[in-house]
């Protein structure tokens, strides 16, 4: 799962459902100390100190969040923004250690320390940015993004007519705006002027080249799909802006895109920490290493068993993945596919009292060609968390990555094996029970928002693949395997493309080869480590050996009292908090139990 980014913003744009337990087994005992539900409202009321900075700055990522009253406002590019949402956030920072020195109910006081870090890291990356690098925001991606999600079908019919509203703003056809691809393009030839700020990767250039008429496209196709007044006028603008915004590209900033996606190291280092990465890349990716040999030693059994079975003249991994990636499931077919292979899951996780369960079903659908050159990876899109009326989060599954050469479909999600572990991963028991228990246990704003990291976030998804895993048929695991031996590989792979020890071309043939993935996944895999999100592949690793840390402890401490569900549940129910916090919180429930 990834978050869609606005300039100066590092919310995660999540909510959930409500839910009810739907397990044989009692509710969770094992449960840390939480806030009441006056100290949840004390808490919320702080976060809303750095909630109103995010709706000045970026107000479609907050009202994404569920903020009321931003539908039609739009993310300031105007020149001298990032040192005003700097200042912004200094005096928000001042008040909230204030709040701190004050508060005497020590979760409320935990809560302001993880609004105090996220504010902390808020400034330091923007300096960070502003000091190495050369300002690049691409507007297509901001526009298409913040109005698929104004547009979403779950969104009350009410709010869809700001659409329009805001895409006149984007296109500077009211008073008092200007067109954001100017802006962004001014902002960007201000950067270019300065010699010593990199300027962007040309593989990112390249990239959004190929991929900006499908977001114009997917915008387009949102409005017509509403058939919401007014829009032929700021839709024209749009188009010509764009075309515009794409000469500049081609003229003025591929020419001087640097072909050394590498970060300074000062950012890489800023950018592992953001996403809870603690110990240092080179450890990191040594641990992996040694990690994906040993996933292959497990595979090779497997893959042999499956062999047999099938007749198969080879038994290597490679080749018994490429032979299951033949039973292709039609696309009309796929989300059929994927909703009963969620029903298996349900009932294996109910059976066998693995983690407790919501008795609302979850939400898969395929992603659209803009959607896919957003995001050409499977996610969890959330919905709101702030006034969530029943909206739920839905599973995003590409056919293809727009990016990748001739727009190449994948064959990594759509046969029958790769179902069990991507339908763990994003729906159940991962990324959607993450977000509903959330909000089912009152989590509050900081935990469920500001305590965000991807270490937290994507190492629940690895483990609840893990956790699933013994009760997949044969197939089922390789391919599980299959995919955490991807999720090694990035944890390796994206620090040492930093380091200069592969190129973007050995990282793919690495993929394709010894991971198995199809060449548009291979592709997207390497956009990810090299501009579209350097640091953040390694999480899911890093994060999945935090929280097998934690469960080995827990089953050391209480050995024949230890119950799967009650541990995963206490888990799930304290929000986002970080590892370290999380460890604390766990075995402190477990101690006083």
């Amino acid at each position: 799962m990834e978050k869609t980014r606005f300039p100066g913003s590092t919310l995660l744009l999540a909510a959930a459902v409500s839910c009810s337990h739907a397990s044989a087994l009692p509710p969770a005992t094992w449960e840390a100390p939480r806030a009441s539900g006056t100290a949840i409202q004390r808490s919320d009321e702080n976060a809303r100190v750095l909630l109103a900075i995010q709706a000045k700055f970026t107000p479609e990522s907050a009202a994404r969040l569920g903020v009321p009253g931003l539908d039609d406002r739009i993310t300031d590019l105007t020149p001298g923004y990032r040192e005003r949402a700097r200042q912004a956030t200094r005096e928000a920072l001042a008040e909230l250690e204030r709040r701190r020195e004050a508060e005497r109910d020590p979760l409320v006081a935990q809560d302001l320390r993880i609004l105090i870090h996220s504010a902390q890291l808020q400034i330091r990356g923007s300096e960070l940015n502003e000091q190495y690098e050369v300002p690049y925001v691409n507007p297509a991606r901001l526009i298409f993004g913040s109005m698929n999600a104004l547009l979403d079908p779950q969104t009350e019919a009410s709010r869809r007519p700001a659409a329009v509203a805001r895409l006149r703003k984007y296109t500077g056809l009211e008073p008092g705006t200007q067109p954001i691809a100017k802006l962004a393009a001014d902002e960007t030839r201000r950067g270019l002027g300065d010699g010593k700020l990199r300027p962007p990767p040309r593989l990112e250039v390249e990239t959004d080249l190929k991929t900006q008429r499908f977001l114009v496209d997917g915008v387009a196709k949102l409005l017509q799909k509403y058939q919401l007044a007014g829009t032929n006028e700021p839709l024209a603008a749009l188009k010509a802006q764009m075309a515009d915004y794409e000469r500049f590209l081609r003229d003025e900033v591929l020419p001087r895109a640097t072909p050394d996606f590498r970060l300074p190291p000062p950012l890489y280092a800023f950018a592992l920490e953001r996403v809870g990465v603690d110990i240092a890349p080179e450890r990191l990716a040594s641990i992996a290493h040694q990690s994906f040999e040993a996933l292959q030693r497990e595979m090779a059994p497997i893959a042999a068993e499956v062999a047999k079975a099938r007749g198969l003249s080879s038994s290597d991994y490679r080749d018994v993945i490429r032979a299951l990636k033949k039973e292709q499931i039609a696309d009309d077919q796929v989300l059929r596919h994927y909703h009963d292979r969620l029903a298996q899951i349900e009932e294996i996780i109910r059976t066998n009292h693995i983690v407790t369960l919501p008795s609302r079903p979850a939400r898969i659908r395929l992603g659209t060609p803009a959607e896919n050159a957003q995001q050409p990876a499977p996610h969890m899109q959330p919905p709101r968390l702030i006034g969530n009326k029943g909206e739920q989060g839905e599973f995003v599954l590409p056919l293809d990555n727009p990016a990748a050469d001739s727009a190449q479909k994948y064959d990594d999600f759509n046969f029958p094996a790769a179902s069990w572990t991507l339908t763990a991963h994003e729906a159940r028991p991962g990324h959607e029970l993450q977000f509903a228990t959330m909000v089912e246990h009152g989590v509050p704003l900081a935990r469920a928002v500001f305590a965000f990291n991807s270490v937290n976030v994507e190492g629940w998804g690895l483990y609840a693949e893990a956790i699933t895993l013994p009760y997949m048929p044969p197939e089922g695991k390789l391919v599980s395997l299959q995919l955490r031996l991807q999720r090694a590989a990035r944890a390796f792979l994206d620090p040492e493309l930093q380091m200069g020890k592969w190129t973007p071309d050995s990282a793919r043939e690495l993929l394709e080869r010894d991971v198995g993935l199809s060449h548009a996944f291979a592709q997207s895999e390497v956009d990810r480590y090299t501009f579209r999100s350097p640091a953040q592949a390694t999480s899911y690793f890093f994060g999945y050996l935090k929280l097998t840390e934690l469960r080995r402890d827990a089953e050391a401490r209480l050995g024949g009292r230890f119950s799967a569900q009650r541990f995963h549940d206490a888990i799930l129910a304290q929000g986002l908090l970080p590892p370290d916090l999380l460890r604390e919180a766990v075995l402190s429930a477990i101690a006083a139990n």
